[in-house]
């Protein structure tokens, strides 16, 4: 098992983006590594609550040894099915203060050779961030048709080879299974990255959980808290900014997207695609000035 390291990304960015109320109740959808919850967490005084949520069962075990305080609730489940059912979850009704998605794969899983995100190595095909799923990407791969294998390499990977490597992968597994990540990377030659994101993202589904997700996040904020969400992919970063534009619940913080500056880009090389928006949950729902717009 590797050893759970984490680099938050744009770390200040994220944390002057929530306005961090000592008091408040705040939520880390994306637990991860557990450090943006860390500093979250160090901002808040005794009254303060966090809770953390992550669909890896890694990463809530991880957080119970290393973030171990009484403010902390740690909960195993999609952030799209929490916000749907916060009873269920929180056991009320309960408006956060503040909430923080940090999208798409860890570091941990990335580097995790065995879960099979990495085209690195040869190791099974995987890729499932709940452990528990039945399905993974070795269904994608070995009985997807090829029409399907191509939609999702043209849209979740941007790949423009997509016809190409549908129809090799296909080939191949007439032959034989497809079942080691080795295997599926000679077939892709020089285009795996792309190819492993697509995958990566209909095996979980990442952009339907996001969409789900945004739907629900403006009635779970309070009046004034604050959502930053950080992600890695034209269109999931399309999805949040359509989504804060047009809720009448929300006034965008953020007119342009933020993006790492050059010293985090130095010391971290995978924040180069990240980029960070910011909404607040307004009262007027008719009143889509934003909180700035509104005090001047």
């Amino acid at each position: 098992m590797v050893e759970f390291s984490h680099t938050p990304v744009m770390l200040n960015e994220a944390l002057n983006g929530l306005n961090i109320k000592p008091d408040g109740v705040y939520l880390d959808g994306t637990l991860g590594g557990g450090g943006h919850s860390r500093e979250i967490l160090a901002g808040l005084s005794l009254a303060g609550r966090l809770f953390a949520v992550d669909r890896d069962a890694d990463a809530i075990n991880n957080a119970g040894q290393n973030l171990n305080d009484e403010r902390v609730t740690l909960i195993r489940g999609n952030f799209s099915e929490v916000l749907d059912n916060p009873r269920d979850y929180f056991g009320s009704d309960i408006l956060f203060d503040g909430m923080l998605f940090d999208l798409g794969v860890s570091s941990h899983q990335l580097d995790t050779m065995e879960r099979g995100f990495s085209f690195k190595g040869d190791n099974p095909i995987d890729m499932r961030m709940d452990q528990s799923s039945e399905f993974s990407a070795k269904e994608i791969v070995n009985e997807w048709p090829y029409e399907e294998l191509k939609r999702i390499f043209y849209t979740y990977g941007e790949e423009r080879y997509a016809p190409q490597i549908a129809k090799r992968i296909v080939e191949a597994r007439d032959r034989e299974p497809i079942t080691t990540t080795l295997q599926l990377t000679n077939l892709l030659k020089s285009h795996p990255k792309r190819v492993y994101q697509a995958l990566r993202i209909a095996t979980n589904d990442e952009l339907g959980s996001l969409e789900r997700m945004l739907e629900r996040l403006p009635d779970r904020l309070a009046i004034g808290g604050r959502a930053v969400i950080i992600s890695f992919h034209s269109l999931e970063d399309r999805l949040v900014k359509n989504a804060f534009k047009n809720s009448a619940k929300l006034g965008v913080i953020t007119k342009h997207p933020v993006t790492p500056g050059e010293m985090e880009l130095a010391s971290n090389p995978r924040s180069g695609s990240a980029k960070l928006r910011v909404a607040e949950r307004i009262q007027e729902q008719w009143n889509k000035q934003t909180p700035q717009e509104k005090s001047n």
